[in-house]
């Protein structure tokens, strides 16, 4: 499938060794690169003996140097959502990328789910009213893992909205021209600059909405509904279950998924660009270039937060 195709995955944490992992099943010649100790500069000079892709997936401060020497050796990239933390980093990327853009994807593989694809391949002109939301205690989320000593835990590219951002993504996919019209944000004393909890207002013409994100729900809760004057959808990821009630009624849809094929049908469709070969068909493929109006939305709430107080929870 894609033998002889070498990758370079940048980044030894649990998303950077998953997708090493998912490469080598592949059939790519993957080589996993821990970031400490390695910087830009040595990623020029491994591109430089050959490589074919690289895979960013380190912490959201450190890439923009990372992607400007994939660009500079016109070698694509997969990287990490989010793109960026700040609007203008966006921007930069944007110019800088542009060479090797269609060629790139942005690591925003909840477009794989197949709920959401359900939703993309649906006509949602009715719709008026949508409600995003995800959350989960982080001090849950991963055996051996402290918050303290995480990227999450950085004022710079660190914190829910950035964290859980996918929900931001899902909502630019389904409402193209979306704007952000609020976020108000909570942090923790011991972490300045860092939200626990954030809730987007998001809106254009005929349509409003919020996205909601939380480290703090002791239960995973992964929620989306779209209110519209034909049909309703209320979509639980997180139990899987999805239900469309029009005038005739409520009706569940089964979309079974397996977690792991969604990082895999990405990369498929990555190493398939980096060949230049059809992608799958699916309705929004993460290309780089065509990811760029979600990047620039998100970058854009992480940028409007408005802390309105503090949580008490102890995050270690």
């Amino acid at each position: 499938m894609a033998g002889g195709v070498t990758v370079l995955v940048v980044g030894a944490g649990s998303i950077g060794r998953r997708h090493h992992e998912n490469l080598m099943a592949l059939g790519a010649q993957s080589h996993l690169i821990g970031w400490r100790g390695f910087s830009a500069q040595a990623l020029a000079a491994r591109l430089a003996e050959g490589a074919d892709a690289v895979v960013i997936a380190t912490a959201t401060d450190v890439r923009l140097p990372l992607v400007k020497a994939c660009a500079a050796a016109g070698v694509p990239f997969y990287v990490e959502k989010p793109l960026a933390f700040r609007p203008a980093d966006v921007e930069t990327i944007a110019v800088l990328a542009a060479p090797v853009a269609q060629r790139s994807m942005l690591g925003m593989m909840m477009r794989y789910h197949p709920a959401f694809r359900e939703l993309a391949a649906t006509d949602l002109s009715d719709v008026f009213q949508f409600a995003l939301s995800i959350g989960h205690d982080v001090t849950q989320w991963r055996a051996n893992w402290r918050f303290s000593q995480s990227y999450a835990a950085k004022a710079d590219g660190g914190g829910v909205l950035l964290d859980l951002c996918h929900e931001v993504d899902m909502a630019a996919c389904l409402f193209p021209g979306l704007s952000v019209h609020a976020v108000e944000s909570l942090g923790h004393v011991a972490y300045p600059g860092v939200d626990m909890a954030s809730r987007i207002s998001l809106g254009r013409t005929g349509l409003s909405g919020d996205v909601a994100m939380d480290y703090l729900t002791p239960k995973l809760h992964r929620h989306c509904i779209l209110r519209g004057s034909e049909r309703m959808h209320d979509f639980d990821f997180a139990s899987q279950h999805y239900v469309v009630t029009d005038a005739a009624g409520p009706a569940a849809l089964h979309k079974p998924l397996d977690r792991n094929e969604m990082f895999l049908a990405a990369m498929r469709d990555f190493l398939a660009l980096v060949a230049g070969r059809v992608v799958s068909d699916i309705e929004h493929l993460p290309r780089l270039d065509l990811c760029l109006p979600s990047a620039r939305l998100v970058a854009g709430a992480w940028a409007a937060r408005v802390f309105n107080g503090q949580i008490r929870k102890e995050i270690p």
